[in-house]
């Protein structure tokens, strides 16, 4: 194994898992892509074994501080170490991120688990290279009836990598079936959005669900009707609106599948013209669930992106009745908790409402953040009452 060597490495010996080109002492461009390399430090010090992408911002990502091997076993036990956790905080879970990439330990590497199926992707170069070992390893622990390949994530690109979706166990036949806090819902795990379903909201949607009642409901965003269906199980009528057909045609199905389609309207439309539209008609609504998209991908977008949060949750402010509640999120890391609760300040002025706090929240336990790398913490949640 090759041997790189750190001019900088307060960060890495502070717990970080990454590595940048101006943390070398030498070029990583003379290290074969994807390969394994010794970390090491000026005094010759072993600070741990990682992979290499010199075409990447990220020039080494670290997979263990110890002397051992980087094969299937490896793998198994890092892959049944996450199980464990899971199995420790989410008991009698069908359904479950299993792999967090940086979370568990694993950079590069996110697995969802629904039902009997699993979702995997592969996010960097140094990961894919070792694909046959990892998959391999999950087949052995989870003993899945259907195994998915999810590389369709834009970050990809970013390693060199071509785009792809593909079964590597199994079959398909029609969607999966999953529950979440007790209702069901139908998963695409090839075409759906990320790898199926949004699995860091489940806390924060039964949360808030807890807190509604009878009264009327609109979820902005809705794609497949998870938050909406949570609060019409607790006697909400909802509106749900998304942009995609797709999305709105899932949602349908799972209100059907739940026996809640009397309580629910999915609409396919722009949820800023949607909701522009209310704010005209004067409507006002008990609850309002606001689950965006991440709106910035990158430091040079925040600008735009706080912009477009601060208009959308002024907009939901002003559809407030008195009391009513609003669950607001950001999922873009580059927007901090700092400043999307700025972006909060700001959209109740803008709004003319004064408004509470109920609760502060994060993404599920199933994406464990590592404390080391704060860029594996990126979702915020925030329950606010108009009083």
């Amino acid at each position: 194994m090759e041997i790189v060597v750190l001019k900088r490495t307060s960060r890495i010996l502070s717990g970080h898992l990454w590595v940048f080109s101006n943390e070398l002492a030498e070029s990583p461009k003379k290290f074969a892509p994807g390969s394994l390399l010794e970390l090491r430090d000026r005094r010759d010090n072993f600070l741990g074994i990682g992979y290499v992408n010199p075409n990447s911002l990220i020039s080494v990502r670290i997979l263990t501080r110890q002397r051992e091997e980087i094969d299937k076993g490896f793998f198994k036990r890092r892959i049944s170490s996450a199980l464990e956790y899971r199995m420790r905080f989410l008991r009698g879970a069908d359904s479950f991120r299993a792999i967090f990439s940086e979370g568990d330990l694993l950079p590069g590497l996110i697995v969802d688990k629904y039902a009997d199926t699993l979702s995997a992707q592969f996010l960097t170069l140094g990961m894919e290279a070792r694909s046959d070992a990892v998959l391999e390893a999950l087949d052995e622990v989870f003993s899945p009836r259907v195994i998915v390949l999810r590389n369709d994530s834009p970050a990809r690109t970013l390693e060199g990598l071509a785009l792809e979706k593909r079964v590597v166990k199994g079959s398909l036949e029609g969607p999966v079936v999953i529950r979440d806090g007790g209702l069901l819902f139908e998963i695409d795990p090839l075409s759906g959005q990320k790898t199926g379903f949004f699995l860091d909201q489940a806390e924060n949607r039964r949360a808030f669900a807890q807190l509604t009642g009878a009264g009327e409901a609109l979820d902005l965003f809705c794609n497949t009707g998870a938050w909406a269906l949570h609060m019409a199980r607790n006697g909400a009528s909802v509106t749900g609106v998304d942009s995609s057909g797709t999305a709105v045609d899932a949602a349908k199905k799972n209100a059907e599948l739940n026996g809640l389609a009397d309580r629910c309207v999915f609409l396919k439309a722009d949820v800023f013209e949607f909701a522009k539209g209310d704010l005209a008609k004067g409507r006002l609504y008990d609850y309002i669930v606001l689950d965006p998209p991440a709106f910035v991908k990158s430091k040079a977008k925040i600008n735009e992106a706080l912009r477009a949060y601060r208009e959308l949750n002024s907009a939901c402010m002003k559809l407030l009745k008195k009391g009513g509640l609003l669950a607001t999120s950001s999922c873009s890391y580059h927007v901090n908790r700092e400043a999307f609760m700025e972006v909060l300040r700001s959209s109740a002025k803008d709004a003319g409402k004064s408004v509470r706090i109920v609760e502060t929240r994060s993404q599920a336990k199933d994406h464990p953040p590592l404390l080391s790398v704060p860029e594996t913490e990126y979702l915020k949640c925030v329950i606010l009452e108009a009083c």
